[in-house]
């Protein structure tokens, strides 16, 4: 994809996303249930490679490493990720005379040094550039375990769309000129949703290279869901992870079978109004209700432009994931923000985190 505005570290896409906790047990099942596979472990510290498709997930169990300091104060986590750019140690000289925090990442003997930075509450954001055509960070520092096929298909995500973030009530601007400022992020969308209790507002900011997307989201009143978060996470962090394919439905049935937990399902009036919304855009809709899929997007010109999506259940503390298909549609699903963020309210409703007028 070419850039979309001015690249001045050269970025390129999701390298990886990290993740840590203070035992095992804890993450690798969700992983498995995500259809990743172990691939590679660290050649002398406590992490593994789990993949998927394109997508690399790093799983750090290292003691006095900042990702161990991070699972201390905030559970079982994503702790960080990696941007890949064009020349690592330019882009963080560069990020350092903007003002970025440096990250001391201990590196042993042998090993890339890996630079980085850090990001939304306290979590590392790694600049690598290393790429496929030559030797790349896991061909250095890892060793691939025989017999696994080193990219496995998985449930048939191949990338990851986007990060969103929450933070804390009041930081969403400081947060949207940190990615502007550093790497020259554009904001491509602004939401202000409200339920009937609750609110938020989010702003999706995107890199100049178009792949690396991370929405932004802040409460808008008290006691809601990105509060809840917050109180659960003890503090910023990414709210959810965002895996794309070509066959959303085809990758729902292998979730399932994997024992995937989703989303309560919307109402079954969201897909009687389906074709009044988008008129022609000729999607199996009784296939999409039985799996509780959501769809958005335009059908105006007789041009569908469509996005399938659905989430899970929180599945790492209150971190949970999201599974979509683009049929020319680059937004996140505005028409249905609203519809999941009800429910969202519902669901705390039904657990007695949010009191409804008539209980308080």
């Amino acid at each position: 994809m070419a850039d979309l505005f001015d690249n001045p570290m050269g970025l390129d896409g999701f390298e990886f996303i990290e993740f840590a906790a203070k035992e095992k047990g804890i993450l690798e099942p969700v992983l498995d249930i995500l259809g990743f596979t172990h691939v590679a472990n660290h050649r002398s510290k406590d992490v593994t490679l789990w993949r998927q498709g394109g997508i690399n997930f790093v799983v750090n169990y290292e003691k006095k490493h900042p990702s161990a300091y991070y699972a201390e104060e905030h559970g079982p986590s994503a702790c960080g990720m990696g941007f890949r750019v064009k020349d690592a140690p330019k882009a963080y000289a560069r990020a350092l005379e903007l003002g970025a925090q440096p990250v001391d990442v201990p590196t042993g003997p042998m090993q890339l040094r890996l630079p980085a930075i850090r990001g939304i509450g306290g979590a590392i954001l790694y600049l690598i550039d290393r790429y496929e055509e030559g030797a790349s960070i896991y061909d250095i520092d890892f060793e691939f375990i025989d017999g696994v096929d080193r990219h496995p298909e998985g449930c048939g995500f191949e990338i990851i769309d986007h990060l969103t973030h929450n933070v804390y009530r009041g930081r969403m601007a400081y947060w949207a000129d940190y990615y502007e400022k550093l790497f020259n992020f554009r904001e491509i969308r602004y939401f202000d949703i409200k339920g009937e209790y609750t609110g938020l507002t989010s702003k999706a900011m995107t890199a100049p290279d178009g792949k690396i997307r991370i929405p932004l989201n802040e409460e808008a009143g008290s006691n809601g869901q990105i509060e809840e978060f917050l109180m659960a996470y003890n503090g910023e962090g990414i709210q959810h992870i965002a895996f794309s394919c070509d066959d959303l439905l085809g990758c729902w049935d292998r979730l399932k079978a994997r024992g995937m937990r989703f989303m309560t399902p919307p109402p079954e009036t969201y897909y009687e109004m389906l074709e009044e919304r988008l008129p022609g855009h000729g999607e199996p809709v009784d296939e999409l209700k039985k799996r509780g899929i959501l769809m958005d997007g335009s059908t105006e010109a007789g041009d569908p432009r469509l996005l399938l999506q659905i989430f899970s259940e929180n599945l790492v503390g209150p971190i949970f994931f999201e599974f979509i298909q683009r049929k020319k549609d680059e937004g996140f699903g505005e028409g249905n923000f609203k519809a999941l963020f009800e429910s969202m309210e519902r669901d705390q409703i039904r657990r007695g985190v949010l009191k409804t007028e008539e209980e308080a």
